[in-house]
């Protein structure tokens, strides 16, 4: 083409295709979710409303789910999977989508709350087979076999319009204060209260009820070692102690929380020798020059007070330019910044050196990854509740979750060895999987969707099609 004619000269637009496939990724996320079983339990537990022409309820929850992954953030959007009539036939519309989330009342949440344990049993031992095993966590070099790791945390949805349980946050904002937890292991989100906006941050009975409905989502023989980890929210008498009764003969639970540093603390922390303090580690378990840790339990008094066990980490770092207003005097003598962590950990048995203050702190930091969980909720329909009503906007929040699921189910059993879609944000995912275009074609009574062959990831969706295909399903 000579340099002097546009890229658009006799170039038209129009719309006029036929068999033509919009988001055809919606088929791996449909195809991973039936194959898991969850749209069949779903279907069972759910009642179908009377009368011709009305839908499986269980699939219209799925169907918001996957338009939830692609992108939908309201109700109406469940009219994206048009695009797929060829392949899924006719979609739900967004008033039956509404019946559907209206009609989740507290026992069909429970009911539904089983399924997902039921389907995510079956998902755990899928991944036992595979060939890298169960996702065991990495934490500073060491592998932490055996132990499920749970991440509570809480985040703010901002509501731009008077909705019901909206209320003023602590940001002073306005909108809603959900309290979820997420596995560190699969990326899965296991539990999720939403709350009004001005609910505490530090509420006791919120965290306790979001970690047993969260517990209740691992198969029992992953209950044996459990892992908690929380952020400052966390530090509470109640809250620690009720963790610390958990252990029983059969299970053993650690924990990570953060602690409120009080003049106590900083009394404590200023008595500590120079030589107390060593280098952090980073996630590759290499020292770090910026930051240092140090034992500071026997020195502390508080500690003696709280859970027996209970043992605390100081860690400095330098402060940076947004902190230096908040700094304590302490802090500004010694031009650190300070954080400590409470912990029950005496060690791990089978991780050489976790009774070490620096892989400790390292375990803790790691809980950061829950932003990246928390993001990738609000990626895929927590940005915004849809809805005036409070109860469509629980059920909302639930379809986010599932939605969630089945994307970390489709990387885990699917996607887990593409570079690049494996661990990819969910707007990357959706840019080189979910919202790639085909063609549906039909020949001898068998249907052919088509993708273009010079697509960068076309290999790695035709893969993930295959390895969808040939899981089992459970009976």
């Amino acid at each position: 083409m000579s340099k002097s004619i546009g890229w658009d000269d006799r170039l038209s637009v129009t719309a006029a295709g036929k068999n033509l496939v919009g988001h055809a990724g919606a088929v791996l996320l449909r195809k991973c979710a039936d194959k898991a079983g969850l749209t069949r339990a779903l279907n069972t537990v759910i009642p179908r409303g009377g009368g011709p022409g009305w839908w499986d309820r269980g699939t219209v929850l799925v169907s918001l789910a996957v338009s939830i992954a692609l992108g939908a953030t309201s109700v109406s959007d469940i009219g994206l999977l048009a695009h797929q009539v060829g392949v899924f036939g006719d979609p739900p519309s967004d008033s039956t989508v509404r019946r559907m989330l209206d009609g989740l009342d507290a026992a069909a949440l429970k009911r539904i709350a089983k399924v997902r344990a039921r389907v995510r049993r079956h998902v755990w031992d899928l991944l036992a087979t595979c060939p890298g095993g169960f996702p065991w966590l990495l934490v500073a070099g060491k592998l932490l076999t055996g132990w499920v790791v749970i991440d509570l945390d809480a985040t703010l949805i901002t509501a731009y319009s008077d909705k019901q349980g909206a209320a003023a946050t602590f940001k002073k904002g306005f909108g809603f204060h959900p309290l979820g937890g997420w596995c560190a292991n699969t990326a899965e989100s296991l539990a999720m209260l939403l709350r009004p906006g001005n609910a505490g941050s530090n509420t006791v009975a919120d965290h306790i009820r979001v970690l047993a409905e969260a517990l209740e989502q691992v198969p029992v023989r992953y209950r044996r070692k459990i892992l908690v980890r929380i952020d400052g929210a966390g530090a509470t008498h109640e809250l620690l102690e009720h963790l610390h009764q958990m252990n029983s003969l059969w299970r053993t639970v650690r924990f990570t929380v953060g602690w409120t540093i009080t003049d106590t603390d900083e009394a404590a922390i200023a008595a500590l020798p120079a030589d107390a303090w060593t280098a952090s580690l980073d996630q590759d378990g290499d020292a770090t020059t910026n930051a240092g840790v140090a034992e500071l339990t026997g020195l502390d008094a508080r500690a003696q007070t709280w859970t027996p066990g209970l043992r605390l980490v100081a860690r400095r770092t330098r402060p940076s330019r947004r902190h230096q207003a908040k700094l304590t005097a302490l802090e500004r003598k010694t031009g650190w910044r300070y954080a400590i962590l409470a912990i029950n950990i005496s060690r791990i048995w089978g991780v050489p050196g976790s009774h070490h203050p620096q892989w400790i702190d390292a375990l803790h930091r790691s809980h950061a990854t829950v932003e990246d969980r928390v993001r990738t909720n609000k990626a895929m329909g927590l940005r915004n509740l849809p809805s005036k009503a409070w109860r469509i906007n629980r059920g909302w929040v639930l379809a986010a979750n599932i939605a969630a699921d089945i994307d970390a189910w489709t990387r885990l059993l699917a996607l887990h060895d593409q570079a690049g879609l494996a661990h990819a944000e969910p707007e990357t995912l959706r840019y080189r999987l979910w919202h790639l275009p085909g063609k549906l074609t039909t020949h001898a009574r068998r249907r052919r969707l088509t993708i273009s062959d010079t697509w960068p990831w076309a290999e790695a969706f035709t893969l993930c099609w295959q390895r969808l295909s040939m899981l089992p399903t459970p009976t």
